[in-house]
């Protein structure tokens, strides 16, 4: 399957209209993808184990997207096999208080991968773009310097992301960001399944509901970070979300491409080393 396609270029003006929630090509359900997903998952695993090993590279997935949008079952069914030694899921709600004394991106700079492990953020430094951008009553919370706070804050805050974002890829964490596009028709029905399973009612918040009325400007907050934010080092992807079978595989096919992109190796041992095993060896045979 080429996901190139779902690839935000660098500059590139973005329109969510243009992006289709339902695609799914080259496939027509999910019966041939379940067998694919479970290929990919596997691949993803032993990847998982020479990167820990290696000790080198870190990988960092940003995941965003509109409620309802299925962030969490694709992060569980993607990643479900990592090894949880080497990986870490950080979701990332309202600011404590403390981190309302620090900077924007300090709670998501602390959360960052080490070297030889996959980070996982639902949610991220986005929202400071996002819901921020919205809702900006918000920064009143963030103790922000009123002389700070210009027509330039977006602008600022897109060159700040990006600039993090290189100086972490120049230090060897690899970034890929994820927007899973989901329709405003899916997203009822998803909202009315929640409403109506008592298994699901915990995942509802009334709020979904005002952010829902929001869509158009939560659309349009999206589509000016794509492209203020998209670049070579930390790409965008638009995923399609209405199939949750094509979201899972669509996003394991590119975490397991980038995996062998940065090719990490098995540590290469020393002579000594190796003398050191042959002689373990011998001494565990002769017990």
């Amino acid at each position: 399957m080429n996901t190139d396609r779902f690839r935000i270029r660098p500059g590139k003006r973005v329109s969510l209209d243009k992006y289709d929630p339902e695609d799914s090509k080259p496939f027509r359900d999910r019966s041939k993808t379940e067998s694919l997903l479970q290929k990919e998952v596997e691949q993803i695993a032993k990847l998982q184990e020479r990167l820990y090993a290696d000790n080198q590279w870190s990988l960092l997935l940003i995941f965003q997207a509109p409620d309802g949008a299925g962030k969490d079952s694709t992060i569980q069914h993607v990643l479900s096999s990592l090894n949880p030694q080497g990986a870490a899921a950080k979701s990332f709600k309202t600011p404590s208080s403390e981190e309302l004394s620090h900077d924007y991106l300090w709670r998501c700079y602390k959360a960052l991968p080490e070297r030889g492990k996959i980070g996982i953020f639902n949610r991220s430094h986005y929202e400071e773009v996002l819901i921020i951008k919205v809702q900006p009553e918000l920064l009143q919370f963030q103790r922000i310097p009123p002389p700070l706070i210009t027509k330039r804050l977006w602008d600022e805050r897109y060159e700040d992301i990006n600039t993090m974002e290189r100086h972490l890829v120049r230090n060897g964490t690899v970034i890929r960001k994820f927007y899973l596009h989901v329709s405003k028709a899916e997203q009822k029905k998803r909202f009315l399944e929640r409403v109506d399973d008592p298994a699901k009612n915990w995942k509802f918040e009334f709020a979904d509901i005002a952010k829902r009325k929001q869509w158009k400007a939560y659309r349009k907050a999206y589509e000016e970070v794509f492209a203020a934010t998209s670049t070579d080092w930390a790409p965008w992807y638009v995923i399609p979300a209405d199939r949750k079978w094509f979201t899972r595989l669509a996003i394991a096919q590119i975490v397991r491409e980038t995996l062998q992109e940065i090719d990490p190796k098995f540590p290469t041992l020393s002579p000594k080393q190796r003398a050191e095993l042959q002689k373990a060896k011998q001494l565990l045979l002769s017990e």
